[in-house]
């Protein structure tokens, strides 16, 4: 109650102050004129008051002005901007469609440069276009969303075939990755080599490393907030691509003609058959599809319907079976409540599975985590200097270990299901975006947290609630044994926490294209992921937050230098960065992590800090195109001993975290020859991971052991690889029927034979020990055809 009790004061003063002359609001939705695409962050200015807005997530913008005649000008990346003339003396809404720059005149000036937005308190934030995206070369020709979010400052993964990817020193398992506002548990397809996500069936990704809006929460690093197109509502098209191992293809079309729509997209590869020809019974492949339904209901109520389902599947000649994947599926409601009051109701679901079936001894293993979400959030344009945004939502989460089972009568596996798990995650918001003077922009807002792990459940007892014991003799952990155990009925609180989470953004501008901004916040992870590899795998479990295990709290403060030159030709961004995050877990020496009923005793709670400097210089314009991002940071960890007899981890002294990379250098160019030939390059050079090399060796019963020394004390080679793509269209002037491009590319041009881990072994020859490198990729040729009706 206090929560709308200040909400309400506040709304009532802003408006008291706001309405003292005659203004009226002018909104509307701005889309793409060849399908009635809504688009996102489309800039809409008012160049006579030196004021603007940009469009939400559904292509929706709204502004208070005095009454009186203005010009406004509706720009976009890649199309033609458009300039209207309205007479505002009442409430009106003007809708706005865009024509993409290859279907409009050559006198019309197209916005092509993907410059910074120096006057808005927003960093730390990264957004590419698919089209960006698709230009660039990757491995086997695969266009990758995750794999182009790798070449941005400050995001790296751990090498060649790791799923995932880290921000700014944090781990995998701290991005809360987001489809149509859905929870992606696995983001890769293949352990790493894929994401999931079909770049023909996305219409905006956007990045958030660093002061991230009070709406997102959950995760300690950063947000990767990912949509799918809405669907063409004009006419019926296909569009899709056919590769060296995979294949995709993509429908879409109106249900009613400028009213509703729908999208089906699948995707599959089909590396497996060529295994089947040459008499191997072993395959590995994967699946997706993609949906969404969207339908107008009237001017101020559209509805939404979006899922996502994906499977990957590994059959080692019928003995060994494994499946995992996700699926999700969100209803949306969007509803005008008055031309500066927009709001979203969403009903989520998401679904994580892995399944893993051993034929030879009989053994079926499933695990996985499932979530319902419902939330609801508003956007108030209060006035154009003024735009609240608040909003609840309420996540209950359904974990499940593991079930262990027979595959037949014959097998002697008896059933055993691992404890599951149950909480609820609630979290109220808000947050303002003021310009208080023409310099001067601020964002500023908070997030209240609450997390209750629920019963049913049995939670082990300890003697001093201690699961994990020091033994001063031996000077190691050791798991500690249960004196008893306490039973919890269905939905009571096992244990409850709750957390304000304040961000703050402020933007100052030096000139018109300059300007530095600094931004703060405090993000809360009740989730952890049970792992003990330097990259998310499929068998990974996740748990919640309980009475052993506590939640990880980020603090993240970062301050910046952004500009546009040479009439926003040129765009730098330079930007500093310091985060802290308690309670990250660690494990003793020795755990075993897989069904695992007592996590609790194989886990202490350390902390984790990164620090570093981010440089992004981008050429926006012309035939070339592309960036430079460099990133010098550092990312360790600390799991001290909890009294001062226990040593802690690495002798409770600070050691490099697995996801630390010194050094990130990443360029990125595209080079259009002419209409037909275009040209792509990636190089990447990075640091080596950290890695625990041994130091030594002693013999005990004729069997040699070696011994380490500090953890993660040694790195890997460094790494680094140069891409290139070409990209042919064969009639690039044909606007209508049967169009195709042929996309050639090569991976690692040089062939560099980057070190996924190195090993230690004994020469059968020599005896004597010696260091073997493991290697993913070498050069890899490929060859794509691209194709849309």
């Amino acid at each position: 109650m206090n929560f709308l009790k200040y909400l309400t004061l506040l709304l009532a003063l802003v408006c008291q102050s706001s309405f003292a002359q005659q203004k009226y609001t002018l909104s509307g939705t701005v889309s793409d004129s060849a399908n009635n695409e809504t688009l996102i962050g489309v800039n809409v200015v008012v160049r006579s008051l030196q004021t603007g807005t940009t469009t939400n997530e559904y292509g929706f913008f709204s502004i208070t002005l005095p009454e009186g005649q203005y010009d406004i000008e509706i720009s976009y990346l890649g199309y033609a901007t458009a300039n209207r003339q309205v007479i505002l003396n009442a409430n009106t809404r003007l809708n706005v469609s865009l024509a993409v720059g290859g279907e409009v005149l050559d006198e019309v000036i197209i916005s092509d440069k993907n410059t910074t937005d120096t006057r808005r308190p927003e960093m730390s934030v990264n957004r590419l276009s698919i089209a960006e995206i698709k230009r660039m070369p990757v491995v086997l020709g695969e266009v990758d969303v995750l794999k182009s979010i790798l070449l941005l400052p400050g995001v790296t993964n751990v090498g060649e075939g790791a799923s995932g990817f880290n921000v700014r020193g944090g781990g995998a398992d701290q991005n809360l990755v987001l489809l149509d506002e859905a929870i992606v548990y696995n983001s890769s397809h293949v352990f790493g080599f894929f994401s999931v996500f079909n770049p023909d069936a996305i219409k905006d990704l956007k990045l958030y490393k660093g002061g991230i809006p009070p709406r997102f929460g959950g995760r300690a690093s950063s947000v990767l907030d990912i949509y799918q197109k809405d669907g063409n509502s004009k006419q019926f098209s296909m569009n899709g691509g056919i590769g060296l191992i995979s294949s995709r293809l993509l429908a879409e079309g109106p249900i009613v003609k400028d009213r509703g729509s729908f999208l089906v997209g699948g995707r599959a590869s089909y590396a497996h058959l060529f295994l089947k020809l040459a008499d191997n019974d072993n395959s590995a492949y994967f699946y997706d599809l993609n949906m969404k339904l969207n339908y107008k209901l009237d001017d101020d109520n559209n509805l939404f319907l979006s899922g996502y389902f994906g499977r990957d599947v590994f059959d080692f000649d019928g003995t060994l079976t494994n499946i995992y994947g996700n699926s999700t599926l969100n209803l949306r409601w969007n509803h005008l409540f008055s031309d500066r009051l927009f709001s979203n109701l969403s009903v989520i679901y998401s679904d994580y599975y892995y399944g893993l079936e051993l034929d030879f001894i009989g053994f079926l293993y499933d695990s996985g985590i499932r979530n319902y979400n419902i939330k609801y959030d508003f956007k108030h344009y209060v006035t154009d200097k003024l735009k609240l945004s608040y909003g609840v939502n309420g996540l209950y989460y359904d974990f499940n270990p593991g079930t262990i089972k027979p595959n037949s009568e014959e097998s002697g596996i008896n059933f055993r299901q691992l404890d599951r798990k149950y909480a609820l995650e609630s979290a109220a918001y808000i947050e303002a975006d003021q310009q208080l003077t023409d310099e001067l922009s601020i964002l500023y807002g908070a997030r209240y947290s609450m997390f209750h792990r629920l019963g049913s459940s049995t939670v082990n007892v300890y003697e001093n609630n201690q699961p994990v014991l020091f033994n001063p003799t031996f000077q190691i952990y050791e798991q500690a044994t249960p004196i008893g155990s306490k039973n919890y009925d269905s939905n009571e609180v096992i244990q409850s926490y709750g957390y304000l989470e304040p961000r703050l953004a402020v933007a100052y501008s030096l000139t018109d294209n300059t300007s530095i901004k600094a931004s703060y916040n405090r993000m809360t992870q009740y989730l952890q992921l049970i792992s003990n590899t330097s990259s998310p795998t499929p068998l990974d479990v996740w748990t919640p937050s309980d009475n052993f295990i506590k939640p990880q709290i980020a603090n993240q403060v970062a301050v910046g230098y952004f500009g546009n030159f040479d009439n926003d030709n040129y765009t730098l961004e330079v930007e500093s960065f310091y985060k802290t995050i308690k309670n990250r877990i660690d494990y003793i020496d020795g755990a075993d992590l897989i069904a695992n009923e007592a996590i609790e005793q194989i886990i202490l709670n350390g902390r984790m800090r990164s620090y570093g400097v981010e440089v992004l210089f981008r050429k926006n314009t012309g035939k070339f195109t592309g960036w430079l991002s460099y990133t010098l940071s550092r990312s360790e960890q600390q799991t001290p001993g909890r009294t001062p007899e226990e040593t802690g981890i690495n002798g409770g002294q600070w050691y490099r975290s697995l996801y630390d990379k010194q050094h990130n250098l990443a360029l990125t160019g595209g080079y259009e020859l002419n209409k037909k030939w275009g040209f792509g390059a990636n190089f990447v050079l990075q640091t080596g991971a950290p890695v625990t090399y041994p130091n030594g060796q002693y013999s005990y019963q004729d069997v040699i052991i070696p011994s380490y020394g500090m953890r993660n004390s040694n790195k890997l080679p460094t790494y680094h690889h140069l891409d290139l793509s070409a990209t042919y269209t064969p009639k690039p002037e044909k606007k209508s029927g049967w169009r195709g491009e042929w996309v050639f590319s090569v991976y690692n041009l040089y062939n560099r034979m980057n070190a996924a881990s190195i090993s230690f072994r004994q020469n059968e020859d020599t005896g004597r020990n010696e260091a073997a490198r493991f290697s993913i990729f070498g050069i890899v040729p490929a060859v794509s055809y691209n194709f849309k009706f």
